[in-house]
């Protein structure tokens, strides 16, 4: 009897086909221009990219994590400064804070949404101003899992408290809140291009965005190790965050297709949960949004369950992932920053959470395997 061939968790391959007939030609030009690293089809991503989202600016960098430290040294974040995020997140979200001399302080999030807890954050301000120990002075919103999170109540926070936001928008360019793409709902939207992500490239990269002329000039400097007018003067230290060519040729092509694989993506997501709904735990959407789906995250009862549910789903040739087997504040490299506060939600949720494969690729045949395998498995 043959093996079970397994379904992909993201197939690359499959995409690379449907693009390859324009992804090729740009890929040429480059070669023929050999301008591989801000070359002219890096000034075009930033167009498109700023029109997708509505925003006035678009600055490509080299990643993801680049445009937070980028973001976060255009504002002197440093020693002394506390800077809010929820702790159940990838690290790069509290590892810059940290890069720069920061305090990460770890906030909870919702159970059902997974995005940070607006009255968890504002007692967390509280308590950071009561200690005296640090000075408050940004708020990391993360976007998780292709949802936004509640900007409305993020940026009435921060402007009575006088606090920069930063969209951690890593796993959710493409979503919506209240009719709006993300990327001008904070003070700068940071998003990142890794090759998992819904608009991925063929390695590193990402983008930061701004409404503030100011701060757009700031960060085209600071990618560029703190350039002024003339490649040779410096003005100021900044680092090596540019964003290669080829990459943004890749991008440009995926564009082409974007919006088509995100309503690819909410069809899906949405068979998932009609189907799955009475077995385990889906998703709740945020209201009033859309979501990019990086991630379909479902909910186990405990962590046996996951684990009973992992081998099932295994042995059928149906992959799964954890999304996150730890929160933030348990991990070892941020112990000595952690101010050992007890985050019930997120500890909670990394012993029983889990994603099922969700990308444009999946054919109708593919989604129907994978729910029978989960409702077999729970049956």
């Amino acid at each position: 009897m043959s093996a079970v061939k397994p379904i992909p968790f993201l197939d690359l391959k499959a995409q690379q086909a449907r693009i390859a007939a324009d992804l090729k030609p740009r890929i040429d030009a480059v070669l023929a221009h050999c301008i591989f690293i801000l070359g002219p089809e890096v000034q075009e991503l930033e167009r498109q990219l700023a029109a997708f989202c509505g925003a006035k600016h678009c600055v490509a960098v080299s990643s993801g994590t680049d445009a937070l430290q980028i973001a976060m040294m255009a504002e002197g974040i440093g020693r002394g400064d506390a800077v809010f995020l929820p702790a159940f997140t990838y690290t790069a979200t509290a590892e810059v804070p940290l890069v720069l001399g920061a305090t990460p302080v770890f906030v909870d999030v919702y159970p059902d949404t997974f995005q940070m807890d607006i009255a968890h954050l504002e007692q967390r301000i509280a308590e950071v101003r009561e200690a005296g120990k640090l000075t408050p002075r940004a708020i990391v919103g993360v976007d998780l899992f292709g949802q936004p999170c509640d900007w409305d109540a993020i940026q009435a926070i921060a402007q009575r408290e006088g606090l920069f936001t930063l969209d951690d928008c890593a796993q959710s360019f493409g979503a919506a809140l209240h009719g709006s793409k993300l990327g001008t709902q904070a003070d700068a939207t940071a998003t990142s291009f890794f090759p998992s992500k819904p608009l991925g490239g063929y390695g590193d990269g990402g983008a930061l965005f701004t409404e503030s002329d100011e701060r757009a000039a700031l960060y085209r400097s600071l990618r560029t190790h703190g350039e002024g007018a003339q490649r040779y003067e410096v003005i100021r230290t900044g680092m090596n965050g540019r964003l290669d060519t080829l990459q943004a040729a890749v991008l440009l092509s995926k564009l082409t297709v974007f919006q088509e694989e995100l309503d690819a993506r909410a069809k899906i997501a949405a068979i998932y949960s009609a189907r799955l709904s009475n077995a385990v735990t889906v998703p709740v959407l945020v209201p009033d949004s859309t979501s990019a789906w990086a991630v379909y995250a479902i909910l186990l009862p405990n962590g046996a369950a996951r684990d009973a549910l992992q081998a099932s789903l295994k042995a059928a040739g149906v992959p799964s992932a954890i999304y996150y087997p730890r929160p933030l504040h348990h991990q070892p490299a941020y112990a000595t920053a952690h101010d050992g506060a007890v985050l019930p939600v997120s500890e909670d949720l990394s012993t029983r959470i889990m994603a099922l494969p969700l990308h444009p690729d999946l054919t109708d045949q593919d989604v129907d395997r994978i729910c029978e395998a989960v409702l077999a498995a729970q049956g």
